[in-house]
């Protein structure tokens, strides 16, 4: 066959656009480099994201700026509005020169755990000792924090103190020491007033774990609230530690921790006590599990705590107000759901005799007011948009501040937006510039700051009332002048698409090469975490750097990242696509991935790689394995690769309760027979979080089924890695796609730094 002098000239002008877009240098590795989030911040890009600090008693707020020359300590009093200096910062740099005998400047001033009690007191630490600072006398006073034993708690009243010895509970009299027993039968395995932390990590099989303490008293020292812990039927996962130098056997690490469908686990059993009395009540029928224990909240009235429960399977969720003297439970209130409920809250404003409560029950994450006398249930918001947070309620002013998304028409619905609710005037919307607004409240709900930015618009940083129609103070502006200048910094581009119902529009972010050219073709790697219980849209500027995906599109690829239908916050009806069907997590990707292709000449969807964590692993490697023809090379780090062996709350929250057939269909461990590309797995050797047995019994169905894979362990890393290990892993990521998608050789002698 003889092939036309002019198809030859179009296949040389394609080979040569995909070799021009591959083989990184040194050059473009330095600059990867340069883009990694921990050498941007406070170096070259400044003030993404301002925190403020509120006065105590309301009458101001405090700042930090960071600039090219340090850090400027400011603060705006309301009665005067406008910005001012926090105090003498060479003063107090001079103050604490003498403190550690070695030079302090005072536009770097090494201090943490900044807080104001008001214009003239400033509190902080500073060499692990706390100190306060009167900003009008210049005098520094350190401050001896009173010494708080965290397994004891004295009752508001001051009379008693509760504490635990010898898995019971004990009531000291401060008054003449006198102790008495308030449980007996507690022992080993079945412990009073105490907790199972989701970390508590025992040495060996039998050995002890950390110590704990819970006790709640009611506001008039009649009753306390603790849970018995029950560790008897329940059992454990295991790590081995092997990265002790000085030790030449692995250290054996247990946990207590349950699998979805599990009853042998650790049980939380609610327990009161009458202080006069000395009855003990054991509520019994409530077992819960440690990873989703009952919750209490005790009420002003005397005998009455409030009840709110979680019901395995979290299909239904009930809420009770109980009389601890006539030993009953009211039932408030009841939800339930086909699905899962994952975005109920409840707020208790009994002064008002009411329940604020956050449901989805009509389709769309809203607000409502529960009447806690007669139990009916007022809606106060109804849209198709969704309610983030509560950030301030005022039962005395009559309003209520919350954060929502896809409220405004034609805006991005990820970006959320701050609203006044009141009775008499509904919902008012405070922030009304085109973006995303990341708000803190003062404590008095009178004030705010709103960092307002999007992936493609750096943050200003702006003061707010909610009450008066005082003019807005800027407090600050992103600094991106040197990422520009050094890095020749280009912003994020946002795209939609369709999603799989034909008819669905989802939103992306595309991160390119600087050095980027349309007319080359570039290899396309998809950032993934479809966990259910968020979304990836980086909604705001900070999130658009912080990520370090411009770091990994230097090195000649495209970098993009996508929420499928599925992923939270939006509707209920998008969130329960993904209800027991988390294997089809990555259908909108790959299709998103296809139209980019379509639309755009220089995205190469013939290869296609993609990385994630956790969750995010999971979906990396399913990728390859659900998809293999479109999928070609994958880094899956940390993760749940089979649902039945992760923690028992995420997979029953999200793929059902009790376990059935669809954790097995859905297993990247069951669908290991289909891989065809290159596939990196990663784990942490001591993640407690997600242990790394799925990715050994993944590594094992593998080996089974003869397929080429590669596997890093990291022995010392838990969930997340760090420090050296976090850039080993960066490097080891990058350069697996440098490999093995854009066929180039890597390059690994080069500094993190």
């Amino acid at each position: 066959m003889k092939i036309k002098p002019g198809l030859i000239c179009i296949l040389m002008m394609i080979i040569s656009a995909i070799s021009a877009a591959q083989s990184p240098g040194l050059d473009d590795y330095k600059r990867a480099v340069a883009y990694q989030w921990g050498n941007l911040l406070n170096k070259k890009v400044f003030n993404v994201h301002v925190q403020p600090i509120w006065f105590s008693d309301s009458t101001g707020v405090a700042y930090v700026i960071n600039g090219k020359k340090g850090k400027i300590f400011h603060k705006i009093v309301f009665d005067i509005a406008k910005p001012e200096p926090l105090f003498d910062q060479d003063k107090l740099a001079k103050l604490l020169t003498e403190i550690q005998k070695k030079e302090v400047k005072g536009d770097n001033l090494p201090i943490q755990g900044l807080s104001c009690k008001n214009t003239e007191v400033v509190g902080f630490n500073f060499n692990n000792k706390s100190y306060e600072f009167n900003t009008k006398t210049n005098e520094l006073l350190e401050v001896n924090p009173q010494e708080i034993n965290e397994f004891e708690s004295k009752s508001p009243d001051g009379k008693w103190i509760v504490y635990t010895e010898n898995y019971n509970l004990y009531l000291k009299s401060i008054s003449d020491g006198k102790v008495k027993p308030l449980s007996t039968t507690g022992k080993r395995l079945y412990e009073f007033g105490t907790y199972y932390g989701w970390s508590d990590i025992i040495t060996g099989e039998d050995g002890e774990r950390p110590k704990r303490f819970s006790a709640s008293w009611s506001p008039d020292s009649k009753w306390i609230q603790t849970y018995i812990t029950d560790f008897r039927v329940a059992e454990k996962m295991y790590l081995l530690d092997w990265s002790i130098d000085s030790l030449y056997k692995p250290k054996l690490l247990s946990y207590y921790r349950g699998s979805p469908g599990d009853t042998t686990m650790v049980r939380m059993i609610p327990v009161f006590y009458n202080i006069e009395t000395g009855e003990e009540y054991i509520k019994s029928h409530l077992q819960s599990t440690h990873t989703n224990p009952i919750q209490y909240e005790w009420s002003k009235q005397n005998n009455v705590i409030y009840q709110e429960n979680a019901i395995r399977g979290y299909q239904a969720v009930e809420l009770h107000r109980c009389d601890l003297s006539k030993k009953n439970e009211e039932l408030l209130y009841r939800e339930t759901s086909k699905t899962n409920i994952d975005n109920y809250s409840s707020l208790i404003l009994e002064d008002i005799g009411k329940i604020l409560i956050t449901s989805e029950r009509d389709g769309w994450k809203q607000l409502y007011m529960l009447d806690i006398k007669d139990k009916s249930l007022q809606r106060l918001t109804k849209g198709n948009y969704y309610v983030n947070q509560i950030l301030h309620n005022g039962p005395q002013s009559g309003f209520i501040l919350f954060t929502a998304s896809g409220k405004e028409p034609g805006r991005n619905p990820y970006h959320q937006h701050m609203y006044k609710y009141s009775p008499t005037t509904g919902t008012t919307l405070l922030t009304p510039e085109d973006a995303n607004h990341e708000i803190s409240i003062s404590p008095d709900g009178k004030w705010y700051v709103d960092n307002i930015s999007t992936i493609n618009q750096p943050t200003r940083t702006i003061l707010k009332s909610t009450e008066t129609n005082m003019s807005p103070v800027e407090l600050s502006k992103t600094d991106v002048s040197d990422m520009v200048k050094d890095l020749n910094f280009k912003f994020v581009d946002p795209f939609t698409a369709t999603a799989r119902d034909g008819k669905t529009t989802i939103f992306g972010a595309i991160w390119k090469p600087t050095n980027f050219d349309e007319t080359k073709m570039y290899p396309v790697i998809d950032q993934s975490y479809s966990g259910p219980h968020t979304f990836m849209y980086p909604r705001s500027f900070i999130s658009s750097l912080s990520r370090s995906n411009q770091a990994l599109a230097e090195l000649g690829f495209i970098v993009i990242t996508v929420d499928g239908m599925g992923t939270a916050n939006r509707s209920k009806e998008f969130h329960n696509v993904s209800y027991k069907n988390m294997g089809k997590n990555l259908e909108d990707h790959k299709l998103a991935i296809l139209e980019l292709g379509r639309k755009y000449s220089w995205i190469d969807t013939t290869r296609v790689g993609i990385f994630g964590h956790s969750a995010g692993g999971y979906d990396a490697g399913h990728a390859l394995l659900e998809y293999p023809e479109f999928y070609k090379v994958g880094v899956a780090s940390s993760a749940d690769h089979d649902f039945r062996m992760e923690k028992d709350w995420w997979p029953e929250m999200y793929m059902g309760w009790p376990v059935d057939s669809t954790y097995h269909k859905v297993s990247n461990i069951t669908m290991a027979g289909n891989l065809k590309g290159k596939l990196l797995i990663t784990h942490g050797g001591i993640d407690e979080n997600v242990n790394p047995s799925a990715t050994f019994k993944l590594a094992e169905a593998l080996i089974k089924a003869n397929k080429e894979f590669d596997m890093l362990i990291l022995p010392s890393q838990r969930h997340g890695y760090f420090g050296a290990y976090g850039d080993y892993f960066t490097k080891k990521r990058w350069n697996y796609f440098v490999q093995h998608l854009l066929g180039a050789e890597p390059i690994w002698d080069f500094e993190m730094k």
